[in-house]
């Protein structure tokens, strides 16, 4: 049994580090139990396998998206600067020395066909991405359609920027994002 959250949270960080920047397949749990300096027994006493171990990783994840799309949010005044803050945040994060495109997308390359639980989690993350756009694009008071297609540029960024090492593509999905909530915005208007 593990002996204390701490030793759980250790596991996951180091799990989250190796498995972002060599992917999940390239790595053993005996390189994490390395990493992480637990016995492998507790390990596995914390997490029964290393889809759950990946689970755990891909929740963690999943609250740090949260917390820096809110992060970003939070110096905007209205919904339309909201709503372009999501670019802002995807620059900052593209333009890391860490950066490895999106973790989500990379563990459902990887294991999305042959994990249920894991596929699971990869669309519970972007679903809850894709809500806090329509809230934003309801708050703006346009077509809700806005928020499907803001939430297509901001995936594909990640991806490009990921492929392509070019963080410049979160300023070109930021520039497409403003055309698109400025035609929204006149189409409301008219």
């Amino acid at each position: 049994m593990v002996d204390s959250s701490s030793d759980r949270d250790r596991i996951v960080e180091a799990a989250d580090r190796l498995f972002y920047a060599r992917g999940v397949n390239a790595v053993g749990m005996d390189a994490v139990r390395t990493e992480a300096g637990v016995p492998l027994k507790r390990m596995y006493s914390a997490f029964g396998s290393k889809d759950a171990l990946v689970v755990a990783v891909l929740q963690r994840r999943s609250s740090t998206w949260d917390a820096g799309i809110a992060a970003a949010a939070a110096t905007a005044v209205t919904p339309r600067e909201r709503l372009l803050a999501v670019y802002d945040f995807l620059d900052e994060w593209f333009r890391g020395n860490e950066f490895r495109g999106c973790a989500f997308i990379n563990a459902f390359g990887e294991l999305g066909g042959v994990s249920p639980e894991i596929a699971e989690v990869v669309r519970t993350q972007k679903d809850s991405f894709q809500r806090y756009l329509a809230g934003l694009v309801h708050d703006l008071g346009t077509n809700p359609a806005l928020a499907a297609q803001l939430g297509l540029l901001a995936e594909g960024a990640q991806t490009t920027a990921a492929i392509s090492a070019q963080p410049d593509a979160a300023r070109h999905a930021r520039d497409a994002a403003q055309t698109l909530i400025d035609a929204a915005l006149t189409a409301r208007a008219a």
